[in-house]
């Protein structure tokens, strides 16, 4: 019989789609067995604001716990909920290919954010994207709300004009056909480790589960997500703070007409969250190690934080 791995993830719809995505993966490419198992956390019981609900790690608390115990073997949360310290006795045993980092605007008859009717109601549960949609639209009544995807697009045929969503969680459930605008960075940076998943194991896991983890790592991927995390880490802001932050692995980059060869691009943004102001700020480094992404995240981080960053976070 083959062997069977236990992979931890949260009941929603979206959270266990994308689960079973990764467990597929990892049977295909290890040939064993990976059965999915449903863990309650405090995220899904509790109602109100994230932000006034403990922010980062409401959602991967009790998956830890779970993993810890030896109740499962693996958990899959999507990165930008996973705290930025690390986990004892925890570790990243991979971060697959990012999908779309973009926010997604679904709006009532497929309308741009430009085409909003002035004073229009936009739903969004995240600091940082009501930040940014009052900088671009100050008219803009920005309404926080809680749910899983369904719920939230379910508004817009009762009291919103749109909600603001991110599009690699519509992707992976198959309703990107409710978008009606992609942002691009220029408007709304993402949130750290927007798009990525996070497979968390134990330091001591088996050999077959790590070696199949180490086939799905994405390299790239994970340099992006450690730069935009290390920034978030030095902030020390959450995942509810309103700071967004991409970065990019560019190939072959052209300066004064000479090829420079490959480099990490990082481009971050704190905001005040009634848009007002907002810091935002580009780094690189042509050094592709984790160690060099860590750095070029604080770097970026001292470089805002002097500029005033702290206040507004």
């Amino acid at each position: 019989m083959p062997e069977v791995f236990r992979l931890g993830t949260r009941g929603s719809q979206l959270a266990r789609t994308q689960s079973q995505q990764v467990a597929d993966q990892l049977s295909a490419i290890g040939g064993f067995d990976v059965e999915l198992v449903e863990i309650r956390t405090d995220g899904d019981v509790l109602t109100g604001p994230l932000s006034q609900m403990g922010g980062t790690g409401v959602f991967v608390t009790a998956l830890r716990e779970a993993l810890l115990s030896g109740r499962i073997d693996l958990a899959v949360h999507s990165l930008k909920d996973l705290p930025t310290a690390a986990a004892p006795g925890l570790r990243l045993g991979a971060i697959p290919l990012r999908a779309d980092v973009r926010d997604a605007l679904c709006a009532r008859s497929h309308r741009t954010l430009s085409e909003l009717p002035d004073g229009a109601k936009v739903g969004t549960g995240s600091p940082r994207r009501a930040a940014q949609l009052r900088a671009a639209r100050a008219d803009l009544e920005v309404v926080d709300i809680r749910g899983n995807v369904d719920t939230r697009l379910s508004r817009l045929e009762k009291d919103l004009d749109a909600v603001v969503l991110a599009a690699a969680g519509l992707g992976r459930i198959g309703r990107s056909v409710a978008i009606s605008e992609l942002f691009d960075a220029e408007v709304m940076l993402p949130a750290p480790g927007q798009g990525a998943l996070a497979l968390e194991v134990a330091h001591d896991v088996p050999t077959a589960l790590g070696a199949a983890l180490a086939a799905l790592d994405d390299v790239n991927s994970r340099l992006a997500v450690t730069a935009e995390r290390a920034l978030l880490a030095r902030l020390e802001a959450g995942c509810s703070a309103p700071v967004g932050a991409l970065a990019t692995v560019q190939d072959d980059t052209v300066q004064d007409d000479t090829v420079q060869g490959s480099v990490l691009r990082l481009e971050a943004c704190v905001c005040a969250v009634d848009g007002s102001r907002i810091i935002r700020q580009v780094k690189a480094t042509d050094g592709l190690t984790e160690v060099a992404a860590t750095l070029l995240g604080i770097e970026l981080a001292e470089a805002m934080l002097a500029d005033g960053a702290a206040e507004l976070i």
